[in-house]
């Protein structure tokens, strides 16, 4: 399945609204790397076993279940979850790129390819699909909920 969305995250247009700076933003990306319990429900605790100036190796504890991911990035544009698919995780691919198009705008596109059917024809795939869609929306946001949290309040305990 191939699923992206873009989350807004300023809007010059709506003052009200705390504007954040690319780099408040990739601050809170890299806390979802190093601390992804705060942004991923079940997720009991997250193991880095590999570490290199661009490159992450975790393991994820849900329960009883382990989840073997590999995250890459590019400071300050994008971050990549990839993990392989077993028995107990359809495994993918997560990228979150920043994306500015004009000063003052910022935005997050969240793209996500995995191993679950995208649906086609009518009927059971395609509903599982749209759940899954809205499943990812919800945490995407969630995602920025928290990383507006960060930047205003500083890292949760």
């Amino acid at each position: 399945m191939h699923f992206e969305h873009l989350v807004q995250i300023n809007d010059p247009a709506n003052p009200p609204a705390d504007l954040l700076s690319r780099e408040q933003v990739w601050t809170g990306l890299m806390y979802r790397v190093h601390e992804p319990t705060v942004f991923l429900p079940g997720l009991d605790r997250c193991v880095l076993t590999e570490r290199s100036a661009d490159r992450i190796t975790r393991e994820l504890h849900f329960g009883n279940s382990r989840i073997l991911d590999t995250v890459t990035f590019e400071p300050l544009e994008w971050v990549c979850f990839e993990s392989a698919a077993t028995a107990e995780h359809a495994g993918g691919r997560l990228t979150i790129r920043l994306e500015e198009p004009d000063s003052g705008q910022l935005f997050l596109r969240f793209t996500y390819e995995t191993t679950l059917p995208d649906g086609g024809e009518a009927g059971e795939g395609v509903q599982v699909s749209e759940f899954v869609k809205s499943a990812y929306r919800a945490s995407d946001l969630d995602t920025v909920r928290v990383i507006r949290t960060i930047a205003t309040h500083g890292r949760p305990q």
